[in-house]
């Protein structure tokens, strides 16, 4: 193709048939692949995204109620424990020992409460045949009701001698994660002991957040008209950037404005069985405003940027790259609405831009295959 022109230096020529293999290389190689989406009628809600903080719907620290020899410690920390099941042990020796002796005084004073009643009862009869004085039969009443106050009394004492016993098995109050004991089988504790252990219940779990208060009257004007809900209106996304897969209902607005940043308090409830939310996590909370209606979309990753503004690359006529301007009303659930440089049905590429050549063909695949 190249005939040596005897006015060409060598190395001109070398370089002239380099150049013109690179443009037949370039011109000859396949188009690029790319993946494309179609701009589509979504109904997309209206969100708004706030910093929260992940709130345990229950935690207790267990403390001893009676002073005795810790006998057996039942859990490994950190366990999942059932509400009532056993926990702690402390010696129950003295405390069943004192509802014996409990028992038997109350034994005792039924009985001599027995013989009062039965004497009550001669006596009035006596009293009626008027062969006894009244003054006789006001005596054993009197003794009848001593006798019935210390049936009373020793009857609170065997009920406080039994639960005395029955603390000397500390249950768990709720279902929930357990934390490391304080102490040791063998350790004498008290009530003064402080803390055996602590309790955390995160099934269900809160999350608690401040809305600005405008936002928070368009939310609540949006609910009463149908267009928004509680149910089902939060959702997590996580320290990581992981979004957590069960939406939260809102069961809690505060009805004081915190007046520092104008915002009020909500709270939405989570479900957890796994114990994935922990409690006092920070976490980003997105609330749902209101219900989308439809509007022209396309993955927010396909809109691109510069120093004239938006724009996106389509998938034109005969497969060919071409750039368009756009303007984004707003982005939502991944999705970016545009207001204006768009039709629906429009193929606009989300990945692979950069390999893109505007004017070139492009070899593009739908999302959807990847």
């Amino acid at each position: 193709m190249f005939q040596h022109c005897p006015w060409m230096p060598k190395a001109v020529l070398a370089i002239t048939i380099a150049l013109f293999s690179q443009v037949s290389f370039a011109q000859d190689a396949p188009p690029p692949a790319v993946v494309s989406a179609l701009a589509e009628e979504r109904d997309l809600d209206i969100t708004v995204t706030y910093n929260g903080r992940l709130d345990a719907d229950s935690r207790v620290s267990l403390v001893a109620q009676v002073s005795g020899t810790l006998q057996e410690v039942l859990f490994e920390p950190g366990d999942r424990v059932d509400a009532g099941q056993l926990l702690f042990r402390i010696d129950p020796s003295l405390f069943a020992a004192a509802v014996a002796e409990a028992r038997g005084a109350l034994q005792s004073a039924e009985a001599a409460r027995d013989v009062a009643q039965l004497e009550r009862d001669r006596q009035a009869e006596l009293v009626a045949r008027d062969t006894v004085a009244q003054a006789v039969l006001d005596n054993v009443e009197a003794e009848l009701a001593a006798r019935e106050g210390d049936v009373v009394r020793l009857s609170a004492a065997l009920d406080r001698a039994e639960i005395n016993l029955s603390y000397t098995e500390i249950m768990a109050p709720f279902a929930g994660i357990i934390g490391p004991a304080a102490f040791d089988a063998g350790a004498f504790i008290s009530p003064q002991s402080g803390a055996l252990a602590a309790m955390t219940k995160l099934d269900p779990i809160h999350a608690e957040f401040q809305v600005p208060t405008a936002s928070l009257r368009d939310y609540l004007e949006n609910v009463d008209a149908g267009t928004a809900s509680n149910i089902a209106a939060v959702t997590l996304r996580l320290a990581n950037g992981t979004v957590y897969d069960t939406p939260g209902d809102v069961d809690f607005i505060d009805t004081t404005v915190t007046t520092g940043t104008d915002s009020v308090q909500m709270r939405a409830r989570f479900d957890n069985p796994d114990g994935r939310l922990l409690d006092q996590e920070l976490v980003e909370v997105t609330l749902t405003a209101q219900a989308g209606t439809p509007e022209l979309a396309i993955p927010q990753q396909a809109v691109q940027r510069d120093v004239q503004g938006a724009f996106v690359l389509v998938v034109g006529e005969g497969s060919v790259a071409e750039q368009r301007r756009v303007e984004v009303g707003r982005t939502s659930q991944g999705f970016a609405v545009i207001t204006n440089g768009l039709t629906p049905g429009e193929e606009v590429i989300t990945d692979g831009v950069n390999k893109v050549r505007l004017g070139a063909p492009v070899d593009a695949a739908p999302a959807e295959s990847n």
